[in-house]
């Protein structure tokens, strides 16, 4: 039996006059001769050439869309237009069928919406083939950068006591049988006869457990699913998703900010080399949706041009206090178009607002520093007060077009009191902490990182616009399905 050979390396081989068995799944089979057949190694299908005269009518009925095939026969030059080879069938076996009444992947275009609801098949379709491919490469991309930096690639506990952000937003771990709690004296849940004898949860971040190891390591990195039990529904959040973050020692704020904009710059310039097909494919899908939107909404640049576009532009770097005043003297906000108007130093920042300064008033990424103390979390390092008293924190974040925050870091505070005055004030029982302040009594010294929103980053390169379609099997409020 002649070679099994993957349609990716086929579509590139010149062995015409060759024998190659492919496998993979019909996509569609026309005028009873012609059929596109993928097996996932890419985006593109190949054409397969029938003799209806040399098959049995019966096994050619059983070639419907979604079946899976194993088919033999020569490699020759296609006479059609779009593609060079083809294969001119000798044998042919179905190893799966599929039903074509009950198959729900019809050869037209379905909706996003309509394929979340069958998200165990989409990844059959082109665009999740596109996504997912994608995804790969940009994962191979973040560990290859940090690799080819001497970075230790650190793996953090999943299960956690403590609550890095301090949102208490968090999935409770716990063996304890719900219709038999022990409690104490006073009511409250003896966590005591608990699995792990305390409290536990989901973490939300490695970071804590990251600079732990950046204290003897220098330069490490995590890479692995984090989770928030935050009731939303938006297009922007999930109940569980990936996070890469760095934690860097001898590192101040402007170390940080470079080391975040070369990543990016990285795994975006490695997804352009390396998924030219899916990109392209991806590229032309959003530009047909964008003219379905009115002009006044439809995006300046397409998904290539975006792409390229942040490679090669410094990104913007202003202060907090910077962007409040250009926020304050805008167009949105003196007219009141902003849902959430901007009125006076200390605001938070919304979605909306990072995306003017992104996408209208720079028109290239940003890096926002110096953020409010009081709305920071404990670990980031104290600035000392500017001149109108107002104390800031060594913050950073990188604001992208179409998608608001995609990364998130600080300095951190490496001076021991200051970190337990910080504590104090939010109250975080420092006793619990004591293996995190240990690492500012044993030899401290400056360090910083960030966390770079793993599904946000996809989501930025893809151009899809809904989080839940750049994860293969999201987690999201009353959805946990597979």
């Amino acid at each position: 039996m002649a070679k099994r050979i993957k349609i990716k390396d086929l579509l590139n081989s010149t062995d015409f006059g060759q024998e190659a068995t492919v496998m993979g799944w019909v996509k569609t089979f026309r005028n009873n001769q012609f059929i596109a057949i993928n097996d996932g190694s890419t985006i593109k299908n190949i054409q397969a050439v029938v003799d209806f005269n040399s098959f049995d009518e019966s096994l050619l009925k059983r070639l419907t869309t979604g079946a899976a095939v194993s088919l033999t026969g020569e490699i020759v030059e296609s006479l059609g237009k779009g593609q060079r080879i083809e294969i001119k069938v000798n044998t042919l076996e179905i190893l799966g069928d599929s039903d074509a009444e009950k198959f729900p992947l019809q050869p037209k275009k379905h909706s996003l919406e309509f394929l979340r609801e069958i998200a165990h098949l989409r990844f059959r379709t082109n665009t999740f083939n596109a996504v997912f491919k994608v995804r790969h490469a940009l994962a191979y991309a973040v560990h290859k950068f940090f690799n080819d930096k001497g970075f230790l690639y650190l793996h953090t506990p999943i299960i956690t006591a403590s609550d890095a952000e301090g949102a208490g937003e968090m999935f409770r771990v716990s063996t304890i049988d719900p219709d038999h709690i022990p409690r104490n004296d006073d009511g409250t849940v003896n966590y005591k006869e608990d699995f792990f004898g305390k409290a536990t949860n989901l973490t939300v971040s490695g970071q804590l457990e990251g600079e732990l190891a950046a204290m003897a390591f220098g330069d490490i990195y995590t890479f692995g699913p984090t989770f928030r039990a935050e009731n939303s529904n938006t297009t922007r959040h999930l109940a569980e998703f990936w996070m890469i973050e760095p934690e860097m020692a001898f590192y101040d704020l402007n170390d940080n900010m470079d080391l975040a904009e070369e990543l990016l710059k990285y795994v975006i310039s490695y997804a352009l080399e390396n998924c030219a097909d899916e990109l392209e494919f991806l590229n032309s899908r959003l530009s047909e949706e964008e003219k379905l939107k009115p002009q006044a909404d439809r995006s300046e640049l397409d998904l290539l041009s975006k792409l390229k576009f942040c490679l090669e532009n410094n990104f913007e770097r202003i202060t907090y206090a910077e962007a409040i005043q250009i926020l304050r003297n805008s167009k949105p906000n003196q007219k009141k178009q902003f849902k959430y108007l901007i009125d006076s130093w200390g605001a938070d920042l919304q979605s909306e607002h990072e995306r003017f300064l992104v996408e209208k008033h720079f028109k290239k990424p940003v890096i926002l520093t110096d953020y409010p103390a009081d709305i920071k979390s404990f670990y980031m390092r104290l600035n000392e007060p500017d001149a109108e008293g107002r104390t800031t924190v060594r913050a950073m974040d990188i604001l992208f077009p179409g998608i608001g925050e995609i990364v998130g870091g600080s300095q951190r505070e490496e001076r021991l009191e200051k970190l337990e005055k910080r504590m104090e004030e939010m109250h975080i029982p420092s006793e619990e902490m004591s293996w995190y302040l240990d690492t500012r009594r044993f030899g401290t010294a400056p360090h910083a990182g960030f966390g770079l929103g793993f599904e946000r980053l996809v989501l930025f390169v893809t151009g899809m616009t809904n989080i839940r379609d750049v994860i293969p099997f999201p987690r999201t409020p009353k959805n946990a399905e597979f």
